[in-house]
Parts: C-alpha cells; sequence; structure tokens
C-alpha cells in the first residue's frame, strides 16, 4: 500500500509516525505541531527515548534544535550523524538520544510550516533529495489528517 494511503488511513497521529519510521527504516521519529504560544508541541513518538531528551522535545521553541531550524527554515535540516556534527544545528539534546543519522522537515499545510517531522537512525545515514522529497509528502498527508 502505498505511504500516502497507510499515513491518511492511520487512526493516531503515532500510529502514522510508525508507518513513517518504518517506510523509511529509520529506528526513531517524532512529530511536532505549532501551538498558538509559538512553541513547537511534541504530538508523537516513534521509538525509545532517554527521560532527560524526552523532557527537552515537549516544547521546542521555532528555531532552536533541529526542529526549530527546520520550521524557522522551512527546509529539511538533516546530519549524517549527529553523534559528529558540527554545523551547528545540532544540540546536546539530539546527542543524549545516541542516533546518528537524522532528518527533520518542516510539516506543510499549503505553503505554511505547522510543525515539523524527525526520524533518525542508530547508525550514519545521508538522506538523499528523493528521500527528503518523500517525508516531506508524508508531513504533508499529516497534516492533512
Amino acid at each position: 500500500m502505498d505511504l500516502i494511503v497507510q499515513i491518511r488511513a492511520a487512526k493516531e497521529p503515532s500510529e502514522a509516525l510508525n508507518i513513517i519510521v518504518r517506510a523509511f527504516g529509520a529506528d526513531t521519529g517524532t512529530l511536532h505541531f505549532l501551538g498558538d504560544d509559538g512553541l513547537l508541541h511534541l504530538k508523537a513518538l516513534s521509538g525509545q527515548f532517554p527521560p532527560p531528551v524526552l523532557a527537552i522535545i515537549r516544547q521546542i521553541p521555532v528555531g532552536k534544535g533541529m526542529a526549530g531550524l527546520a520550521v524557522e527554515r522551512g527546509k529539511p535540516v538533516d546530519a549524517c550523524n549527529i553523534q559528529t556534527d558540527t554545523s551547528g544545528d545540532v544540540l546536546p539534546g539530539a546527542r543524549a538520544t545516541g542516533m546518528e543519522g537524522a532528518i527533520v522537515v518542516p510539516v506543510f499545510e499549503g505553503a505554511r510550516v505547522i510543525g515539523a517531522l524527525g526520524i533518525a537512525n542508530r547508525a550514519e545515514r545521508t538522506f538523499s533529495d528523493a528521500e527528503k522529497a518523500a517525508l516531506i509528502a508524508a508531513g504533508r498527508a499529516l497534516a492533512a489528517r
């Protein structure tokens, strides 16, 4: 079944996120949506996250960390290995996940960014342009739910 069809058929955001994580062969995933307070609020989680990381990612300011930067920039933010990344886009909290290859894409509703969708792998990973586009399409399907 087509990924977008599966996402739309999911009953809960967490089910849709699990479908996305599996489809991309990732180990973890997060889904945040912008709240009225201007912060990104965690709506779904896939995989295991250490409690200190969970505390940090429950609410994320726009412009901070990979999710906040993806929303601010309106484009994907990725790292082949967040453990060794020196771009400045990866914060210590992300390193505490133990993940390596990670990407966060903005979630669009039309042309407006309304959230962030992230997936990560335990091993290094470089995401292709086709994967980035597919992940953005998955985010659009989530926004349409």
